[in-house]
């Protein structure tokens, strides 16, 4: 699930590496033996769904190698106390490597944990829930892998891959029909944002296959789904929360995106044991 040998994840490794070490790791040096061998453990302290643990030996290799067994892969749920990882090789290694891990692992598990969250709450419904692209900047892949082990459907991943027409593209191309005129010849998906019963009427007229409902009530987003009766597929967005999320799915929409499963995940408390070999 975790593409590793993606160009963006690896650039993101080594990065964090970088700005966490930098010249070297000072006390390590200072206090710890060169060749003393240790084995430490990843332990998620509290209930989560994970999502990461695959770039631990990225990480490792990056720094002179080391032993890594992952024993849980991203998208498990996993009690407090489970062991998620354990690795082996020099202490000073696995201790300058301790903090990317942990950041890596607390980070994206939490989006996949809020995520989940997400996901939870809407079935027994027809909907899929999405991510955006509001997330943690140089870090969207990886956001949106931990998203998808969550069971999240990954949106577009940025500007380059799909249309979305939002309000201010509408009122720059010059109106609903105009800006749909002008992106028809996009060979991949193309949705439109509509604010208004009059703009919904004119996108349908124009054969528009998706539709952005951004900002309606329940009631109103029921209302409007009822008058699309199948003819555009539609997603709901904005002030969609985990309080509301069923309410909001139960308007019978095909998607809801919500932008708080990356913008507003809290990292998940996961810990790292180090023990000598004797």
């Amino acid at each position: 699930m975790f593409d590793v040998e993606h160009a963006d994840v690896r650039d993101a490794v080594e990065r964090a590496l970088a700005e966490d070490i930098g010249s070297g790791d000072i006390t390590s040096q200072l206090t710890v033996p060169a060749d003393l061998q240790a084995r430490g453990s990843f332990i998620a302290k509290q209930e989560l769904v994970l999502a990461g643990s695959e770039l631990l030996p990225l990480i490792y290799q990056a720094r002179g190698g080391a032993t890594v067994q992952i024993l849980q892969t991203s998208g498990a749920h996993l009690e407090k106390g489970a062991v998620i990882a354990t690795v082996q090789g020099l202490a000073r290694t696995l201790l300058e490597c301790e903090r990317v891990s942990l950041n890596f692992m607390q980070r994206l598990s939490g989006v996949a944990t809020l995520g989940r969250k997400h996901v939870d709450q809407v079935k027994g419904t027809k909907v899929k829930v999405l991510d955006t692209r509001k997330t943690t900047p140089g870090l969207r892949r990886l956001e949106k892998m931990a998203a998808a082990a969550s069971g999240v459907t990954n949106h577009r991943a940025g500007l380059f891959d799909a249309v979305l027409i939002k309000n201010n593209h509408i009122t720059a191309a010059g109106g609903v029909k105009a800006a749909l005129a002008k992106a028809q010849y996009f060979p991949g998906p193309v949705e439109i944002e509509v604010r208004t019963q009059a703009e919904l009427e004119e996108a349908l007229a124009c054969g528009a296959t998706r539709l952005l409902l951004d900002n309606l009530t329940p009631a109103q987003a029921a209302e409007w789904i009822r008058f699309i009766n199948g003819r555009a597929s539609t997603e709901l967005s904005g002030n969609i929360n985990l309080s509301n999320i069923r309410e909001y799915a139960q308007a019978g929409p095909d998607f809801i995106s919500c932008g708080a499963i990356t913008h507003s995940a809290i990292a998940v408390d996961i810990s790292f044991k180090l023990d000598l070999i004797q």
